[in-house]
């Protein structure tokens, strides 16, 4: 039987945390993002946000989680050391990363040891079993939820997600560069009719020249492409460090006088498609 599906936003940011004044109301955490599709719980990405997702779960009793990883860059990863959930036997948790260069396993592991953090991955006792795929499979995490991949243009390279549950989607496309001309072929095909898209705009036109080959893009892209692919509302994410709540604030009503329904992500934010 179907049940609810939701998103909740645990990190918004993108490549470096940015507590402070200026970052309060749409946080400064980095990318972590929860989906709960009926009892099934899942995980995209694990930055510096995933540490205040772990302790929410802490009083959930046993869990069982789908961790999917965009890609390994830092700032996508440093909240896995610190997610408690993962220190205790009775949860379940899987990783799954695309197209990681010797396996999944193996690059955390590199990660996850001294002189880089001094507590090893085989310390965390929960049941972890690592997923590794090639960007463009679809993957069966199993029940009613169905996932579809598609390569993302970022340096070392990185996946977009969509979920789709119960007649609804989600997308997750984060850390990707858009074309000189025209739009990604690839993010088209897979955000189609989709309920929610989750894009990166770390740019806008004006500052994106300066930043061209940095592998990312705008909230104008993120528009482009979802009016053309018939995407039901946008949602402006992993925002550049030194983007300020007053910027971010003027962003969110920009969105709503060009496209009503999308929003800019904010820490606790809750959607649902």
């Amino acid at each position: 039987m179907a049940g609810d599906f939701y998103v909740r936003f645990w990190g918004v940011r993108g490549s470096i945390p940015c507590p402070g004044q200026g970052t309060l109301h749409f946080g400064g955490n980095t990318s972590c993002v929860e989906v709960r599709a009926g009892d099934r719980l899942l995980i995209l990405d694990a930055g510096s946000g995933l540490l205040g997702l772990g302790d929410s779960l802490l009083a959930d009793g046993p869990i069982e989680a789908e961790l999917l990883l965009s890609h390994l860059h830092y700032d996508h990863i440093l909240g896995l050391p610190f997610f408690a959930p993962a220190y205790d036997g009775r949860n379940s948790l899987r990783i799954w990363a695309g197209d990681c260069q010797g396996g999944i396993e193996a690059a955390l592991q590199q990660y996850l040891q001294p002189p880089f953090f001094p507590v090893p991955l085989q310390r965390m006792s929960a049941r972890i079993r690592f997923e590794d795929f090639s960007a463009g499979d679809t993957l069966n995490p199993g029940g009613a939820v169905h996932i579809r991949t598609t390569a993302l243009n970022h340096p070392d390279g990185a996946t977009a997600y969509r979920i789709d549950y119960d007649g609804r989607s989600v997308c997750y496309v984060t850390d990707t560069e858009h074309p000189e001309q025209g739009l990604d072929a690839n993010i088209l095909q897979l955000i189609q009719g989709a309920d929610i898209v989750i894009y990166d705009a770390t740019y806008n036109d004006q500052d994106y020249p300066t930043h061209r080959g940095w592998g990312h893009s705008t909230w104008e892209s993120g528009l482009a492409l979802c009016e053309q692919a018939n995407v039901r509302n946008l949602v402006v994410f992993h925002h550049a460090p030194d983007r300020t709540d007053a910027q971010l604030q003027q962003l969110d009503d920009e969105l709503q006088r060009r496209r009503p329904g999308s929003v800019v992500a904010r820490e606790g934010q809750v959607l649902k498609p």
